[in-house]
Order: structure tokens, then C-alpha cells, then sequence
């Protein structure tokens, strides 16, 4: 029997990829988790986020990461991300990063 898919077909997945100072990666977690849960995080309002976002650990570098979420809308996601980077504070997290003007996310269309 299959199990459920990690994404629907038509929807689309962004993925940041986090590469943090040396010896941060703690830091970079608990950061990210007080930002995202702290009930500020608007693109959690978005009804074209399908899911919520998972911060992921590299297991071969405890300071690399990618942020997943799953998205109905491209378009809807750019558009609040660049109110969200235009309009907030910096977040705590996004200084940790080894650069953090490279803070772009991937878009992977889901096809199967």
C-alpha cells in the first residue's frame, strides 16, 4: 500500500538552503524556532501555504539546513516574501547565516 505523498502534484516546494557560521547551528534553531512560532511569521496566514515549513539538519554538517515547505501559488509566495523582506525587522536567524544576501529559496515544481 503507498503511502501518503510528502507533497500534491500542481503544487510546488520551496527550499531554502541554510548554510550557518561555524558552531551556530544551535543558536540557528532555537533563532528560527522563536521567530516562526511565535505567531508573527506571516506567510503561516498565506492561504496559498499548504503546509507549514520543516527545518531540516544536515547530518554530515550540523551548520547546514534547509527550510521545506509545500506552496499552491508561486506567485502569491514571491509576492510575500518581498513584503516580508521589504517591510520587517532583520530576523535574528538570518544574521547567523554565513551570507546572508544569499537568503533566495528554490522552487521545485512537484511532478509525481
Amino acid at each position: 500500500m503507498a503511502k501518503q505523498p510528502l507533497a500534491t502534484v500542481g503544487n510546488f516546494l520551496h527550499i531554502y538552503d541554510f548554510q550557518v557560521k561555524p558552531g551556530s547551528g544551535e543558536a540557528f534553531i532555537e533563532a528560527f524556532r522563536d521567530y516562526d512560532q511565535s505567531g508573527t511569521n506571516p506567510m503561516h496566514d498565506s492561504p496559498a501555504q499548504v503546509s507549514d515549513g520543516v527545518l531540516c539538519r544536515d547530518d554530515r554538517d550540523p551548520d547546514h539546513f534547509y527550510l521545506i515547505a509545500e506552496w499552491s501559488d508561486k506567485e502569491a509566495h514571491r509576492k510575500l516574501r518581498q513584503q516580508v523582506v521589504a517591510n520587517e525587522r532583520r530576523r535574528k536567524f538570518i544574521d547567523m547565516l554565513v551570507d546572508p544576501s544569499d537568503y533566495q529559496p528554490i522552487y521545485a515544481d512537484v511532478m509525481v
